[in-house]
This record gives C-alpha cells, structure tokens and sequence, in this order.
C-alpha cells in the first residue's frame, strides 16, 4: 500500500544540531567482528553488523585501545591494523602509538591537536 505524503518537504527536512556522535565503519571481517565484540561492551556505544560492513557509533567519544584488542584477537594489533579494517569515520580522528581515539567535538580533542581553544578577537 503508497502511503500519500501530504508535505513533500517534510520528507528532505535537514536538522543541523550536533549530534555528539562519532563513529567507524569497520570491514565485516574476523577482525572487525572482533574489534565491534569488545567495542559493543563499552558504554555510550553502540555496534550494528550488516552484510559487508559493521558500523560502531558512539556519544561524545569512542576509545580503540591497541592492547585490548590485541588481547581479544590474539596478536598484536596496532592504529595501522586498525586503520586497514577500517573504512571510513565520522568525527575527529586522533591516533597515537597504542589508541586511536574520536571525537564528536574537536574542543574534546584539544590536549591531542594542539587546539588552543582560544577565542579570536578583532584587534
């Protein structure tokens, strides 16, 4: 049954409130069945697998800890690794020698980029 849209607009409205989300797309894969397994466990986040992809989002920010997975999949497992099994990503990337964290909002990832967050002024 065709359900009548009574306000062709109503269906492509855009809402640009920040979500405070970010998130991967991860291969569907033994190591990204894996990595979403220990991820789903953590709070704020949330895993969905599909057919040739699993996608892990999560609130304000989502920590890959190098050594926690390298546990749970057996052998070491480092950001490059990582960065193989993975996709694409929404939010601010920042990787480091055993984490690879992302942020919703760069202001969160000021101690790892350098942000200074400092207001700009009009001199």
């Amino acid at each position: 049954m065709t359900t009548a849209v009574t306000d062709p607009n109503a269906v492509f409205k855009s809402d640009n409130t920040a979500s405070n989300q970010c998130g991967v797309t991860l291969m569907n894969n033994a190591d990204g069945q894996i990595i979403a397994r220990v991820m789903a466990k953590k709070q704020d986040v949330k895993t969905r697998e599909l057919p040739a992809m699993i996608r892990v989002d999560g609130i304000r920010m989502i920590d890959f800890d190098m050594a926690e997975l390298s546990d749970a999949i057996g052998r070491e497992f480092t950001p490059a690794d990582f960065e193989e099994v993975m996709s694409t990503h929404y939010g601010r990337m920042v990787v480091t020698d055993d984490h690879v964290f992302y942020f919703a909002n760069p202001e969160d990832a000021a101690e790892y980029i350098s942000f200074d967050l400092k207001p700009v002024t009009k001199k």
